[in-house]
């Protein structure tokens, strides 16, 4: 480690250059150097490794048993250095073989990965996608460990230590089966109160959302009758009985199965985004991949 703080990056690039040309002019030539500049370059590098490392030859210089064993080590040191530095390589999609790490609840899956499916498989056919569960206290350190290159939240929601971008506000409707009774037209207040519906309960187990909340400040209470942890089970549960519910409208956009109303209380939208890391941010390979994602929604 002493000897390294007394090497700087030019000593190494001349020390390479010689041992390739075995000639002081010839080496200032190629680094576009001084012929003295070398020589007091040669000076201080024989001081550092305590080797004269060339000496004079018939045809020039000749290395001593030192400068060999430097030659490899030092040559690969320098290209790997020039590769760290270089900078970075297009992203080609349809020759990448990256596999990418997405954390999404099955909202995210189905409002915003599921849009971009096709064309990250038409456009990047070599790649693979694996979606892991979202947990939002996870979110910050996955993305900091590598474990994720991205994550699907709520504006809101988001840790402020990762990078963030909004891909779209959304807002709740009323859904349920295609010919209920209670959803031909939009109910009043009282009549949605009725209704038997089910809420979606991330953590399991709870009866009350912000629907109920505001319901409360006026004094009314509808009426849950089934808690579940997922979307995709309560899609199926409304295609198959006479439960409704209040749910994000890209969910149930464009639906041939549930019927879609206004619902008589307003509740407040969100802002979906999409979160990364900033050891990510400027990786070509992760900026298409943002942009694929940003297109679809």
């Amino acid at each position: 480690m002493n000897n390294l703080r007394r090497l700087d990056l030019n000593l190494l690039v001349t020390l390479d250059m010689l041992l390739a040309e075995h000639n002081v002019t010839r080496a200032a030539e190629r680094l576009n150097f001084s012929q003295p500049s070398v020589s007091v370059h040669l000076a201080k590098l024989r001081e550092v490794f305590d080797d004269p490392l060339l000496l004079p030859g018939p045809r020039g210089m000749r290395p001593t048993a030192r400068a060999e064993e430097l030659r490899e080590p030092l040559r690969q040191a320098l290209e790997a250095l020039e590769r760290a530095v270089s900078p970075a390589n297009p992203f080609d999609p349809a020759q990448a073989q990256q596999t990418w790490l997405v954390a999404a609840t099955d909202y995210g899956e189905s409002s915003i990965l599921l849009p971009a499916l096709a064309g990250l498989r038409t456009r990047a056919p070599g790649t693979r996608l694996a979606v892991v569960e979202m947990v939002p206290a996870r979110i910050a350190r996955q993305a900091e460990q590598g474990e994720i290159d991205l994550a699907f939240h709520t504006v809101e929601g988001s840790p402020p230590n990762l990078r963030r971008r909004a891909l779209f506000a959304e807002r709740y409707v009323l859904a349920g089966r295609v010919g209920h009774p209670g959803l031909k037209r939009r109910p009043t207040l009282k009549q949605f109160c009725d209704l038997e519906q089910v809420i979606v309960s991330p953590d399991g187990g709870g009866f009350q959302g912000i629907t109920d909340e505001i319901l409360a400040q006026r004094g009314l209470l509808r009426r849950v009758v089934l808690s579940v942890p997922h979307f995709l089970f309560l899609r199926a549960v409304l295609e198959s009985s006479d439960l409704v519910a209040m749910l994000p409208e890209r969910l149930v956009r464009g639906s041939t199965s549930l019927q879609v109303v206004e619902a008589p209380v307003e509740l407040p939208g969100y802002e979906m985004a999409m979160l990364w890391h900033e050891r990510s941010h400027r990786d070509p390979a992760h900026q298409w991949l943002r942009e694929q994602i940003v297109q679809a929604v």
